[in-house]
């Protein structure tokens, strides 16, 4: 898309604290270039502040490397020129109530076919009922896909904070993510789990709560993953198949589900997992792994597999395991997974293939299991 205006953003707003202050930005100016209509909704995270236009920047390269056709819509418009598209529904300061009592508006001015939503940080900085703030999220979740009900719509776990009581609140928001989640898709909605939480690092703070060029970067490679591996959300016009894959432009995984429709835990929602015959892994050796059930429910549980390499540093690793319980794997993030029956392969995306000696990584999934789930025998192959 050409961008035939010039753009101009107050030097003070990179400054803006998300907690506390509903601070001003440009009002859209109703870019488009006929693509897919992508809403990045939330707070200062999704505006960019400290470095403007934020994830945007990364996630519009991307798009357009890979051939897609999008149009980023929303009230508010900030980002440099390489940024392709400059609308958005970032509001830095908000809670999860205020984008709540504002989306109805927001959707039917602008009939967004994919939403981007990161919320929930002002809550815990605010210290606003953060013991409901997943059900806020929740009735937030169900307004949009009341909306636009035919919406591809992408939660994200939370990005980290400095702050040690602070980031344990996140990572308690977090944990019920999941089984917000799920429970969207067993009633049939388009909801998608998106994982920042484990992409993003306090190294990748600015400010102790917002990222740097960087940590926005590597945001915008996961949510990439994600659209990437649902059929139509950005459009199909970039790679021949748009389905799980790497972080690079021409191919990536995803925290959500995958277009292929063989296994589908709901009538709307298709699987994550592509069953395929696999190129065999290499000889085991260079790291190990260890697998976790973080959070249960019945018929389904949210899994985490660390990934370490061992005394010399590898430049990628493929894990693999066998289950014995009728699992399947209905969404992944921070890997690419393929399944063959009960076989299940994970292998390294771009941002976290390489791990010095000793070093560690996680990916996670969310799974469906019939009966007991016992946990897994793992094999991790590094090179």
């Amino acid at each position: 898309m050409k961008i035939t205006r010039r753009w101009a953003v107050a030097a003070g707003l990179a400054a803006a604290l998300v907690a506390g202050t509903i601070a001003g930005v440009g009002t859209a100016q109703a870019e488009s270039n006929g693509g897919v209509k992508v809403m990045p909704l939330g707070d200062s995270i999704t505006e960019g502040t400290q470095v403007p236009g934020g994830y945007r920047i990364g996630l519009w390269q991307r798009v357009v490397a890979g051939g897609y056709r999008v149009d980023f819509v929303g009230s508010q418009y900030n980002g440099p020129s390489n940024l392709g598209d400059h609308d958005h529904e970032g509001h830095p300061g908000w809670r999860i109530d205020q984008i709540d009592a504002n989306i109805g508006g927001w959707l039917t001015r602008y009939q967004p076919h994919t939403v981007l939503l990161h919320i929930g940080t002002n809550d815990i900085l605010q210290n606003y009922s953060v013991s409901s703030a997943p059900s806020r999220l929740s009735t937030l979740i169900d307004h949009i896909t009341s909306g636009v009900p035919t919406a591809e719509v992408f939660v994200a776990q939370l990005t980290p904070l400095s702050n040690s009581g602070q980031e344990n609140a996140v990572r308690t928001f977090n944990a019920a993510i999941p089984g917000i989640v799920q429970g969207k898709v067993n009633a049939g909605k388009h909801v998608h789990l998106v994982d920042m939480h484990s992409a993003v690092t306090t190294g990748d703070l600015t400010d102790g709560i917002h990222p740097t060029a960087n940590g926005y970067d590597k945001m915008a490679a996961v949510w990439y993953n994600g659209l990437r591996s649902v059929n139509g959300s950005i459009g199909n016009t970039g790679s021949p198949t748009p389905t799980a894959s790497s972080a690079s432009p021409t191919r990536s995984p995803s925290a959500s589900t995958s277009p292929s429709r063989s296994v589908s835990p709901s009538p709307s929602q298709s699987s994550a997992v592509i069953p395929t015959d696999s190129v065999p892994p290499p000889p085991p050796g260079g790291c190990t792994a260890t697998y976790t059930i973080i959070n249960p429910w019945p018929g389904g549980f949210q899994g985490s597999v660390r990934v370490t390499a061992g005394s010399r540093a590898i430049s990628g690793w493929t894990v693999t395991w066998r289950y014995a319980n009728g699992q399947t794997i209905t969404q992944f993030w921070s890997a690419t997974i393929t399944s063959s029956g009960a076989d299940v392969t994970a292998r390294n995306v771009t941002y976290n293939g390489a791990l010095g000696a000793g070093a560690s990584t996680e990916f996670g999934f969310l799974a469906n299991n019939p009966g007991s789930n016992e946990v897994p025998t793992l094999s991790c192959y590094g090179g």
